[in-house]
């Protein structure tokens, strides 16, 4: 375990949260004017929040409002404290910005080391870095988290598959960190040059993330590359990869003291009870240059409190579902593209890619999923 919080008492946890929520709010609404109007108009004041549970009564903050606010009228920080900046593509409207801090670094790199502790990664493991680097958070994060942990990380980036792979043959790369879906990619890629996925290479673990995984898709990367699989979970907005991470027991442990979690009605915006599924949102309370208030990140799943046998008292969340805004409704029935997965994963002879046809037969919706059939079913296998 990198840090002792991870394990602290939940009386203790919860303090520091508050501590650090009421100097957030401080700083967003004396440097933020957004924040300040924000908040004006809900006619609240920093010093009226007594408690963690007067969360609720907060605002939320979209991803509109930080396109609204492009490029740096987010920013707690000025520029000249601005060390790192990212941001996403942009392909659906301006680009999100995100601005880091000497201080927002320290932290970025500090949870991404207990990411990576989650197996006791450290010297003298190899860390074949695979996300993209470049103004995607993903590469960079675990670049710094798995270097402070004293780990040897390859720098490959995406791409180029068979070169990856003999890159992880001849460096003896014990530690994986990309997409699920990359590396399952690669696992294909490998049969067909010939490797023995467990013979040739000395993979022991995994850190899967930046895309929606079912059970089936992971416990075939499990059995692919025969790793434990570490599940990632994180978003620039908030900070990058190292939210949240899952442990040996295979439950994601939010980092709590530095993002506290909700869990709310999509359509009502009310906070749900522990167990009970809906949208998921965060409040950064310790970040300097980009805080962000109740961000609704609009990814489905579930909060748990219950204590974990790995000894971490952080709040749990289930895998994400799927996200509020690619939810499909058929016949009244919540459908979700990760549910499809899950039961493609199970089918003999199919590979991940697939397509969801929605449509109308009379007044039912007709639901319709196009699969891709294994290259060795058409030329005959079974």
């Amino acid at each position: 375990m990198w840090n002792p919080i991870e394990c602290a008492p939940r009386e203790e946890l919860e303090a520091v949260q508050f501590r650090r929520l009421k100097d957030m709010l401080l700083r967003i609404y004396h440097l933020v004017p957004f924040y300040r109007n924000m908040l004006d108009e809900a006619g609240i004041k920093p010093g009226n929040v007594k408690s963690i549970d007067d969360l609720q009564r907060l605002p939320f903050t979209t991803k509109q409002d930080l396109r609204d606010h492009y490029p740096f009228g987010m920013f707690a920080s000025p520029m000249d404290q601005i060390i790192r900046i990212h941001s996403s593509s942009g392909t659906t409207g301006k680009p999100t910005v995100v601005g880091y801090s000497g201080y927002d670094m320290e932290i970025w790199e500090e949870v991404m080391a207990r990411c990576l502790t989650m197996v006791n990664v450290g010297p003298g493991d190899v860390v074949h870095n695979a996300y993209g680097y470049g103004l995607f958070t993903g590469g960079l994060g675990f670049h710094y988290g798995a270097e402070m942990v004293g780990a040897a990380v390859v720098p490959s980036s995406g791409g180029f598959t068979k070169r990856q792979l003999l890159l992880m043959k001849d460096f003896g790369a014990t530690i994986l960190a990309c997409t699920p879906s990359f590396a399952l990619h690669m696992a294909e890629v490998a049969r067909d040059e010939g490797y023995d996925l467990k013979k040739d290479f000395s993979l022991r673990a995994g850190f899967f993330g930046a895309e929606p995984a079912s059970e089936g898709l992971r416990q075939e990367l499990r059995d692919a590359w025969g790793i434990t699989y570490i599940e990632a979970y994180g978003l620039s907005e908030i900070i990058g990869p190292g939210v949240a991470s899952s442990c040996p027991r295979n439950r994601l442990h939010v980092f709590e003291d530095h993002f506290i979690p909700e869990v709310i009605d999509p359509e009502t915006g009310k906070r749900l009870p522990d167990g009970e599924e809906g949208e998921l949102v965060f409040t950064t309370v310790t970040k300097q240059a980009l805080p962000i208030l109740r961000y609704r990140t609009k990814d489905i799943t579930k909060l748990h409190r219950e204590p974990c046998a790995c000894g971490r008292t952080m709040v749990t969340m289930d895998s994400i579902k799927g996200r509020s805004d690619d939810m499909l409704i058929v016949n009244g029935v919540n459908v979700f593209p990760s549910q499809v997965e899950h039961v493609l994963t199970k089918v003999k002879g199919t590979t991940p890619n697939y397509v969801i046809v929605l449509d109308k037969k009379g007044v039912l919706d007709k639901l319709e999923v196009w699969i891709e059939v294994d290259e060795h079913v058409l030329v005959g296998g079974t």
